[in-house]
């Protein structure tokens, strides 16, 4: 680059300036060849600050956050030479990443309910060219995660914009909780913590959340994650569109919303299942809240040990309110990791074998995987085994991914990491 820059200099390898190209946002911790101070003013590099990433032939390659612990050691946050990082430059990244969503979902709504971006993701990490930060909405409530170093240093610039636009938008916000208590942190040497950000301690933690006109309530303080799985809005909304007349098995049920959606669009009953009590007890409780507990059931149990029982015991099925005619798979991420991908193709090969063997022709299956290393294909591929195995054939009937909320960024694997699929048995 011809103009002097001001930020410290990280320079990489041939092999990361390629990836950076195609979009990828990341330099990992073996990419690095060296950093130097600022050319500017010899300004040296501070963990979590502005660097500059130069390809070994001095290529500008872009500006990024530093995270000195980590090995992703470069989040790149912009491509764009003549950009400041001053208030406006945050505040426009807020704004796109909100206009994003009231465009994609704003006039999205079921007739009477409550519009889709009361609760949805407004900000989803390098989707949204803010590496590091995840903000969720929960109507009055953003609920903010900070993942990394460089995030935790603007923290008290970036809160402050993200009420600034949604109000001026028209957005009845009025406080930011944090939930910056991931495991996360910690291999960015960052301390784990949550609570209510400026001093915002009168609100309640406990808050009922509106999502496809269906009522939730949520413990933002010990609720996983932020609270509430965004990203299945609209998958939830078309297991709700099949589910007229039918018996319905919502198999990691978590709180319900699959199995209350279900129940919803007129299921004859509904049995939600889920290995964890606690969950369990809030479904119960959510089916209440919404006056649909004359047709739901629940039962705490292991998915992978309760299929199979329910196959092998027809009293025990006909108890559970089987035979079931739609099935729907939530399961949590079978994989975290590349290394594991293959055992987790068998779990997930198992649990739709069992699903399949379950359900009877003419029947529905929704299953799905929120594993990014667990991709569309191999997904495909572990369900079109065990239908094989079931002796059963599919009639694929919608493949579905994430809501528009999480936005997956080309280029940028991991943020696609979310595939659903509603088969018909035939």
């Amino acid at each position: 680059m011809k103009q002097i820059r001001p930020y410290p200099q990280v320079t990489v390898t041939r092999k990361a300036a390629r990836s950076l190209a195609g979009g990828h946002p990341w330099v990992f911790e073996g990419e690095v060849v060296r950093v130097d101070p600022a050319p500017s003013d010899g300004t040296p590099v501070t963990n979590g600050c502005l660097v500059d990433v130069v390809e070994e032939n001095g290529t500008w390659q872009g500006t990024g956050l530093i995270s000195q612990q980590s090995k992703i050691r470069v989040r790149i946050l912009s491509r764009n030479a003549n950009d400041r990082f001053d208030d406006a430059f945050w505040k426009r990244r807020i704004s796109w990443a909100w206009q994003h969503r009231v465009s994609t979902m704003g006039n999205r709504a079921l007739p009477g309910a409550a519009p889709d971006i009361d609760a949805c993701r407004v900000v989803f990490s390098e989707a949204d060219g803010l590496p590091g930060l995840t903000v969720d909405r929960y109507g009055q409530v953003l609920v903010a995660q900070i993942g990394t170093v460089g995030m935790e240093l603007l923290r008290e610039r970036l809160y402050p914009l993200l009420l600034e636009v949604l109000r001026q938008d028209g957005q009845d916000v009025r406080a930011i909780y944090e939930r910056c208590d991931s495991p996360v942190r910690e291999r960015e040497g960052l301390p784990l913590r949550k609570g209510w950000w400026d001093g915002a301690s009168a609100l309640d933690t406990r808050i009922i959340v509106q999502e496809n006109g269906l009522s939730f309530g949520l413990d933002l303080e010990n609720s996983q994650k932020t609270g509430f799985f965004l990203d299945q809005k609209y998958n939830r909304r078309a297991v709700r569109e099949i589910a007229a007349g039918r018996r319905v098995l919502d198999c990691f049920c978590h709180v319900g919303p699959f199995g209350l959606n279900a129940a919803a669009g007129g299921a004859e009953l509904v049995r939600c299942v889920d290995v964890s009590k606690t969950a369990i007890e809030l479904a119960e409780q959510n089916a209440k809240l919404n006056n649909l507990d004359d047709r739901m059931s629940f039962t705490c149990a292991n998915v992978l040990e309760y299929l199979p029982a329910l196959r092998s015991d027809r009293n025990y099925l006909r108890q559970e309110g089987g035979p079931f005619d739609l099935i729907v798979l939530d399961p949590p991420a079978f994989t975290k990791s590349s290394s594991t991908v293959r055992n987790a193709a068998r779990g997930y090969k198992e649990i739709n074998f069992e699903a399949l063997r379950l359900l009877p022709r003419g029947g529905y299956l929704a299953t799905c995987s929120c594993s990014q290393h667990m991709t569309r294909d191999l997904l495909a591929r572990a369900v079109a085994e065990a239908a094989h195995d079931a002796n059963v054939q599919l009639k694929q009937v919608e493949e579905r991914q994430q809501a528009p909320d999480h936005p997956i960024l080309w280029g940028f694997p991991p943020s696609h990491y979310l595939d659903f699929f509603v088969f018909q048995v035939v």
